[in-house]
């Protein structure tokens, strides 16, 4: 994606973000959802589909990225079914 698609688009960060800048911008167009670095927005952006991008929502609310402990990760970590 060059400058100036990602210049079009209205990319938003989360108000939870703390002032130490370690954050991610998110956007959404007509056929993806991108994703990029805030500290670096002319830097690589990575684009999803709508439905990759809801298959991820779906699993951070469900708790499936919490890895307080490292030895229970969940088996589905890495299923590529979606």
């Amino acid at each position: 994606m060059g400058d100036s698609q990602s210049a079009s688009v209205h990319w938003r960060k989360s108000t939870a973000s703390g002032a130490n800048g370690d954050c991610v911008e998110v956007a959404a167009n007509l056929d993806s959802v991108l994703i990029r670095n805030s500290q670096h927005p002319s830097g690589p952006v990575l684009s999803f589909s709508h439905r990759e991008w809801a298959a991820f929502m779906a699993g951070a609310r469900d708790g499936e990225f919490d890895f307080s402990d490292p030895s229970s990760e969940p088996s589905t970590f890495g299923d590529s079914s979606i």
